[in-house]
This record gives C-alpha cells, sequence and structure tokens, in this order.
C-alpha cells in the first residue's frame, strides 16, 4: 500500500488517534468516506460527459 510496511501504517494510526482520540476518528472515516464517493461520483459525471461527446461527434 502506497509502499508503506506495516508498521508505519502502525505507527501513523496511532499518531492519528493521539491527535484526535478515540471519539472523533468516527466521524473523521464518515467525512473521508462521503468525500471519496463524492469524488468517484465526479469522475463517472466526466467520463460520461467523454462518451456522450464522442457519440455526437460519431454521429456528426
Amino acid at each position: 500500500m502506497f509502499g508503506l510496511g506495516m508498521q508505519e501504517i502502525l505507527v501513523i494510526a496511532l499518531i492519528i488517534l493521539l491527535l484526535f482520540g478515540g471519539k472523533k476518528i468516527p466521524e473523521l472515516m464518515k467525512g473521508l468516506g462521503k468525500g471519496v464517493k463524492s469524488f468517484k461520483d465526479g469522475m463517472n459525471e466526466v467520463t460520461d460527459l467523454k462518451e456522450e461527446k464522442k457519440e455526437e461527434t460519431r454521429d456528426e
């Protein structure tokens, strides 16, 4: 995963836990999940628009 080993991931997780506390982490992950979903939806829209434009140029 991005060239990170298990030890590095554990250290990063520990630092996040210390900075934000156990109660804030679920809120952060929920926000991150919404952001990723929004990004994927936007990418799908761009792909759909590109495909529509290609179809329009073929029809002409």
